[in-house]
């Protein structure tokens, strides 16, 4: 028996027990693992319609990327991440999932509002001299002299000076502050502000409702105005026992075909099931850093590239028992297997990643979700079987110059 090969092969062996430990926990996180989608969470799902604002023209399809842009940014402000919002230019429609969102009438506030900041000269009410393009933050807050709860503005280095000769022209005057054409507080300016902040208060009747409009100020005006057209709680589409059933069937599933691939290619089998293991890892770790939501379509997918990856190897595995009979050694039986395999394979695989691509080009919503994560699985599986899955044979082959070919199906 060669050291080496041993050696390595362990090695091997404790790196992936290794990595699927420490992958339990990040991976099944609820803050920190894959986002789950609307139909596993259950959330809430709008329809917004976009109009031209006072004095704008026709609505570009860069305004609704803006528009996009600033919503993702307010649901992300309370604690909403990864919603998945659609654009429909066509029909200036924003679609909007939010997968485990508590409060759906603070969303809908939330998308509604344009947030459109100003600050008007004492002298002449119509007349804007800042607006939400020279804020440079908002944190909400409560007075400690009047108990009120507040906004806390803080100017870009342009608006400071603004600002300050807003401030300084006009002591002892009133100075309003409009939010949506709506006048939120005209507090009286008794000395210059130099240093680039201001106070909002007014009709804050809560904490939560002064955080909801520092998030909107923080994430900027939306350029056009958007009203609700639906609005639609979603519950979760598999209940928790129907959840829980399902993934005890994919388990149960798994180990059959674990069971499967050992009882019929015996070693190389084993070695099949290793680099399963090694496929799952690594398509999970691929849609975390990609920040993927998981759907249930998107499951579907993950599971038929299982499939494919199986698929994979019993091509491989026939191919090499066929080797064998033919009187060649192990060493060399293992790559004529894969060298005479790897051409059909590949064929299975690139005609699947037409459909997915396919799929993610003109598909949209869960459809595009099924075929993003079918590619991912089909672009891992072919990384595992040509490299991982050969290399590791290789090493097995490797233990004995002499071994019985029984153990690898002949």
């Amino acid at each position: 028996m060669r050291r080496g090969n041993v050696l390595k092969l362990l090695g091997l062996i404790v790196v992936v027990a290794a990595l699927v430990v420490v992958s339990i926990n990040p991976l099944k996180n609820p803050q920190t693992g894959i986002p789950l989608g609307l139909d596993i969470r259950g959330g809430v799902h709008i329809l917004l319609q976009a109009s031209p604002g006072p004095g704008q023209g026709a609505i570009t399809n860069q305004d609704m990327d803006t528009a996009r842009d600033v919503v993702a940014r307010r649901i992300n402000g309370i604690g909403v991440s990864e919603p998945n919002i659609q654009v429909d230019y066509a029909k200036k429609r924003l679609y909007v999932d939010m997968a485990g969102i508590k409060d759906p009438e603070q969303a809908v506030k939330l998308l509604s509002t344009t947030a459109q900041l100003t600050f008007r000269d004492p002298n002449n009410i119509n007349k804007v001299v800042l607006s939400g393009s020279d804020v440079k933050t908002a944190q909400a807050a409560q007075n400690t002299q009047t108990g009120q709860y507040v906004v806390d503005v803080t100017f870009t280095s342009a608006g400071a000076k603004k600002f300050a000769q807003l401030t300084t022209q006009n002591v002892g005057k009133q100075m309003p502050i409009f939010l949506d054409q709506k006048e939120q507080t005209s507090p009286k300016i008794d000395e210059p502000i130099l240093n680039g902040s201001a106070e909002i208060s007014g009709s804050f009747t809560s904490f939560a409702d002064a955080a909801n409009t520092a998030n909107m100020l923080r994430s900027g005006a939306l350029p056009v105005s958007l009203s609700i057209q639906s609005k639609e709680v979603i519950g979760p589409s598999l209940g928790a026992d129907s959840l829980l059933a399902s993934l005890n069937a994919a388990k149960w599933g798994i180990i059959i075909v674990l069971i499967f691939m050992v009882l019929m290619y015996r070693v190389p089998g084993l070695v099949a099931d290793f680099s399963l293991v090694a496929y799952a890892l690594l398509v999970l770790w691929v849609l975390w850093s990609f920040k993927a939501v998981l759907t249930l379509p998107g499951i579907a997918g993950f599971i038929l590239s299982i499939g494919m990856a199986v698929d994979f190897n019993i091509i491989i595995y026939e191919r090499l028992k066929e080797e064998l009979r033919s009187g060649k050694s192990l060493r060399a039986g293992i790559d004529h297997a894969f060298n005479r395999a790897l051409t059909t394979v590949i064929d299975a695989h690139v005609t699947t990643s037409i459909a997915a691509i396919t799929l993610i080009i003109w598909g949209s919503g869960t459809v595009q979700g099924f075929a993003v994560t079918l590619l991912i699985g089909i672009i891992a599986s072919l990384f595992t079987a040509i490299f991982f899955t050969r290399y590791v044979l290789r090493l097995v082959a490797g233990l004995k110059a002499e071994q019985n070919l029984k153990l690898y199906g002949a």
